[in-house]
C-alpha cells in the first residue's frame, strides 16, 4: 500500500436534486456540520454514568460558491419551488470525495434562506446554508 495519500478539491462532489454543483469558492467551499447531539452523557450523584445516543440525524451543509456560478440559479429555484409548494418539495443530495470516503446523503434536504448579497470591486461569494432530514455521514480520509 502507498504511503502517500491525495486529496483532490476537484474530486469533491455535490449533486442537489439532478444538479451537479460547479463554481466553487476558494477556499473552504464546503462545511458539513452535524446538528444532532451525538453522544451525551450524564454523571450521577454516585459516579454512575449514563449515555444517550442521540437519534437526530440531520445534518447542516454551508456550500461557498462564487457569485458568477451557475449553481446559485439553481439554488434560488430550489429555494423558490420550495416556498411556492408549502414545503412539500425537499430534495435529494449527495455529496462525496471520489478520492476519499466522505459521504453525505439524504432524500431530503432544503435551502435554509437566501444568502447575503454584496457586490464590490472584486469577485464575491454566495454562501447556502442546505440542512437535512436524517442523512447518512460518513467522515473518512483519502486514498
Amino acid at each position: 500500500m502507498s504511503a502517500v495519500k491525495t486529496y483532490s478539491p476537484d474530486r469533491v462532489k455535490l449533486v442537489v436534486g439532478v444538479h451537479s454543483v460547479t463554481g466553487y469558492a476558494d477556499g473552504t467551499f464546503v462545511s458539513i456540520e452535524p446538528l444532532g447531539d451525538g453522544i451525551t452523557s450524564q454523571a450521577g450523584a454516585d459516579g454512575e454514568v449514563a449515555r444517550v445516543m442521540s437519534a437526530d440525524k440531520r445534518v447542516k451543509i454551508t456550500l461557498t460558491l462564487q457569485q458568477t456560478s451557475r449553481s446559485n440559479d439553481v439554488l434560488n429555484t430550489l429555494l423558490s419551488i420550495d416556498h411556492l409548494s408549502g414545503g412539500d418539495k425537499p430534495f435529494p443530495l449527495m455529496l462525496t470525495d471520489l478520492r476519499g470516503s466522505t459521504l453525505v446523503a439524504t432524500d431530503a434536504a432544503w435551502i435554509v434562506n437566501r444568502p447575503t448579497v454584496e457586490f464590490g470591486k472584486e469577485l464575491g461569494n454566495r454562501e447556502w446554508v442546505i440542512e437535512t432530514a436524517r442523512a447518512a455521514f460518513s467522515v473518512g480520509g483519502n486514498s
